[in-house]
């Protein structure tokens, strides 16, 4: 095995992911290892690929839009995906804002309950 090669529990302990985690990753064609017998072994490829599947997730994207945004490198190229990118993340921003405000709503209600019912054991 290769220096630049992780074997499964490694990319687990590498990306903080569990096994189940990882093997789902490639069950939906996310990662594609390759495999020796029963081992897998991950490249500099698949380590590339999932700190993009990370970061998308912390963003909010979903992992079939994921799938998709990675499919596009591999058929169209760095210049498709980024325009893909561009407009995956346009609308994710304004998803986030509206949630944003929401929970900003929510947090102002809830403040106000509080001060309310504070107020009322107070008098």
């Amino acid at each position: 095995m290769s220096d630049d090669k992780l074997t499964f529990k490694e990319m687990c302990a590498k990306f903080d992911v569990t096994p189940r985690t990882l093997r789902y990753y490639e069950y939906i064609e996310l990662l594609q290892p390759e495999r020796e017998g029963r081992s897998r072994f991950y490249g500099p490829r698949e380590s590339a690929r999932m700190v993009l599947i990370l970061r998308g997730r912390r963003f909010g994207f979903s992992l079939e839009e994921i799938r998709q945004w990675l499919e596009i490198y591999e058929e169209k190229g760095t210049q498709a995906q980024m325009e893909a990118l561009v407009e995956m993340a346009d609308r994710q921003l304004k998803e986030l804002s509206k949630q944003k405000n929401q929970l900003e709503a929510s947090i102002q209600e809830l403040q106000k309950l509080r001060d309310d019912v504070s107020a009322d054991l107070n008098s």
